[in-house]
């Protein structure tokens, strides 16, 4: 291994991340971006406990087990976007695995590495139109969520021979689960409902008050999650809202590359979301990668942004919030409903959040439930799994996941992230359906 200097133990203090330095002409430079590579894929060669994870890195190390020098330095530059790729961005190896990250002086952080070679890729190439449209969650909602388009979309999603056209054409997989869409949104169903008035205190960092980011996937693809979410809030005396208005949180253009989209993005929500926590909200977002996106993406990209900061430090995964207000005494625990055995999958995007097990911890309250957590990776990533040359990778993903919802024989099974729910019901091959973990909270109140 050529790396040079430093010692090869690994950091044991916890990671540190730094901003992501993507205004600085440097970053945009390919042959540094280059040299950066060739030296973090040769610490990754030495080390290779992250073979496991996802394909980003069985590619990286056959690359080098199959050049002629056996070592990163016989991988032609080229087929370095072989690597990139099959990132999208999970954050695990960073959070759970690398012992080189900062503040280790390797100072290796693989996917905003990931992400940099997806952004220069993106500025000198763009984007294929399949890659495009997957990434525009509001426009696309937008456009099926017109009734009659509604209608034609589903169900050419559901036609088998639709579906081999549209791998023919655009190249998602005729096998991979594709969302439906809704005209009557989530958006459109809180409105009208009366909601209720906060006779909740507060407690620990909350206020009491949420309002809710649906996200684009939450408003058009499920908003019986977004649903769920308010009547469990509701039910433990929570008022809720909903953000006057709102755009896809940025995270599908971030994993494309395309880093101005996400800053447009940006500009749009932040100030709304900023203007409800100064009139005393919380902002709670059902999808674990939009809660993540204001979390740490954002802060990282804009870390001179007091309003990226604000929003960073109110904005909660619907658990944690859940969590703090038990930890303090305000969470109903009467319970009516057992649910049984559940395999509960925790999201990637949830996990590397860094607040611990709280869907679980919640889920375990209800008498007679027997929760099975299963921490890997579903493989799905949001257009990962769809697209036609990634799909079967994604499933081999998947599969030890699923191998371990079969082997639990559970009652239910589900993921804080929706897709990657139906990304095991897509492995299970049995007629079962994921049901999300808010979904059987709610089961559980009997509400």
């Amino acid at each position: 291994m050529a790396t040079s200097g430093g010692s090869r133990e690994g950091s044991l203090e916890a990671p540190t991340r730094h901003p992501l330095d993507w205004k600085n002409p440097q970053f945009w430079d390919q042959s540094a971006l280059d040299k950066e590579l060739e030296r973090v894929f040769d610490i990754c060669h030495g080390c290779r406990r992250c073979v496991s994870l996802c394909h980003a890195f069985p590619t990286l190390f056959d690359l080098v087990d199959e050049s002629d020098t056996m070592e990163v330095d016989g991988v032609a530059k080229s087929d370095y976007v072989k690597v990139v790729e099959h990132c999208y961005l999970c954050d695990l190896c960073y959070m759970t695995k690398c012992p080189y990250v900062p503040p280790h002086e390797w100072n290796v952080d693989f996917p905003h590495l990931m992400l940099r070679a997806k952004a220069v890729h993106y500025k000198a190439h763009g984007a294929r139109a399949r890659d495009r449209i997957l990434t525009s969650n509001d426009r696309v909602g937008k456009l099926a969520g017109i009734p009659v388009v509604e209608q034609a979309v589903n169900a050419a999603n559901a036609s088998p021979t639709m579906r081999k056209l549209l791998d023919k054409t655009l190249g998602v997989h005729p096998d991979a689960p594709v969302p439906r869409y809704h005209s009557n949104t989530l958006r459109k169903r809180l409105k009208r409902r009366t909601g209720l008035s906060s006779n909740a205190e507060p407690a620990g960092p909350t206020r009491g008050k949420v309002a809710l980011f649906a996200t684009c996937y939450g408003n058009y693809n499920a908003p019986a999650l977004g649903e769920d979410l308010v009547a469990v809030l509701e039910h433990n005396g929570i008022e809720v809202t909903i953000a006057e208005k709102e755009q896809c949180c940025g995270m599908p253009k971030l994993e494309l590359g395309d880093l101005d989209a996400v800053e447009r993005a940006k500009d749009a929500n932040i100030p709304v979301l900023a203007k409800l926590i100064d009139q005393g909200w919380d902002i709670v977002a059902p999808v674990p990668s939009c809660v993540l996106m204001f979390k740490q993406e954002l802060p990282l990209m804009f870390p001179d942004d007091e309003a990226v900061r604000k929003v960073r430090d109110a904005i909660f995964d619907p658990f944690e919030y859940l969590a703090l207000r038990h930890k303090n005494g305000k969470l109903n625990t009467d319970f009516k409903n057992a649910l049984g055995k559940v395999a509960y999958h925790a999201a990637c995007h949830q996990r590397v959040q860094n607040i611990g097990s709280k869907t679980r911890d919640i889920l375990q309250l209800v008498p007679d439930t027997e929760i099975t957590t299963i921490e890997r990776c579903s493989g799905h990533d949001g257009t990962y799994a769809v697209k036609s040359e990634f799909h079967d990778i994604s499933m081999k993903i998947a599969r030890p996941v699923v191998t371990r919802v079969k082997q639990a024989e559970v009652d239910h099974y589900g993921s804080d992230c929706p897709m990657a729910g139906h990304q095991i019901q897509n492995g299970m091959q049995d007629h079962s359906s994921t049901e999300h973990p808010i979904a059987l909270l709610r089961m559980a109140y009997g509400i």
